[in-house]
């Protein structure tokens, strides 16, 4: 990626990218460290890269495992050049800031490549996630039946339908790829900007499960898929926030049902330490997707992410 600095007028920074094709058939583009801070899905596709020999493919493997090269390297969420949050910036620029000009070459050219993409996160500094996978709903019907089926292919505990409404609406990778046509997997594998076991297996199954499915590559070793919990989150109303700054003392852990009005924490005030704390509630009944991982929050933060169960006829 070309960037000029102070310090290097005519510079560039490397971004790396492993491809490796034999013979004619569908792409997979595999994706990680679109957030610096999220780790699971970047050490999943490291080890699948050094694992996939050519002549056990047909067709061809695309893995961006550290998309974000400068957050990457910072271990951050957005970008230390720029501060841009590359899924809130689709579908780019091409002659915009460091991280306008990733999502216009992912955009322009590696989406287009594509015949499926997976897209893997987990919750960074901010949030622990309920290990899940995420598919928007597409208003082309084939495509959103051909979404369903390979959200059950990946398998992870629970699977949920989301327009982004909660956070990057139309300014996601996966609203980019929508847009052309290419099914994306996205996945949350975990939190707190520290490694989970339990997410990158997930991944590394869910991913070497969807290119058997594909026939890009046989794998008689990884293991059959589990039925996945479908949800969906309907709106913001699924979303508990904080109103004022204080420290969060969270009630319940995430992947538990909750009922709407039941007690979801508290929020201690370190300005006003003699006064009982906030009472917390939870908006609306569902599974508990993610929460804060910090205790520090401020006014705005997101507390709690809730999901609710749907048929997925």
């Amino acid at each position: 990626m070309p960037i000029s600095t102070d310090l290097s007028a005519y510079g560039w920074i490397p971004i790396p990218v492993v491809c490796i094709r034999n013979g004619d058939g569908p792409t997979a583009v595999l994706i990680a460290g679109t957030h610096g801070d999220e780790y699971e899905g970047q050490i999943a596709l490291m080890e699948l890269a050094r694992s996939v020999e050519p002549s056990q493919i047909h067709g061809r493997i695309i893995i961006l495992p550290a998309l974000n090269y400068p957050a990457v390297e910072a271990g951050r969420r957005v970008s230390p050049i720029d501060e841009g949050n590359l899924n809130r910036v689709y579908p780019g620029k091409a002659h915009g800031t460091a991280t306008e000009m990733i999502a216009h070459y992912v955009t322009e050219v590696i989406l287009p490549l594509a015949d499926v993409v997976v897209d893997l996160h987990s919750g960074g500094r901010s949030l622990e996630y309920q290990p899940c996978a995420l598919i928007r709903p597409s208003a082309d019907r084939e495509r959103h039946r051909q979404l369903l089926e390979l959200v059950k292919v990946f398998s992870a505990p629970v699977s949920y339908l989301t327009d982004g409404n909660g956070g990057g609406g139309n300014t996601t990778l996966a609203a980019a790829a929508e847009l052309l046509g290419v099914p994306v997997i996205t996945a949350e594998l975990g939190g707190g900007a520290t490694y989970r076991q339990k997410g990158k297996d997930i991944a590394s199954s869910g991913v070497r499960r969807l290119l058997s499915h594909l026939g890009i590559r046989k794998d008689r070793e990884v293991a059959v898929a589990d039925e996945t919990r479908m949800t969906d989150v309907p709106g913001r109303e699924y979303y508990l926030y904080a109103e004022s700054d204080g420290l969060f003392e969270p009630a319940v852990a995430v992947g538990v049902d909750v009922t709407a009005g039941q007690h979801a924490g508290y929020l201690h005030s370190f300005c006003r330490p003699t006064e009982p704390p906030i009472a917390l509630s939870f908006p609306a009944s569902g599974l508990i997707a993610c929460h804060r991982f910090p205790t520090l929050t401020r006014r705005g933060d997101c507390l709690y992410g809730l999901m609710r169960d749907i048929s997925d006829n």
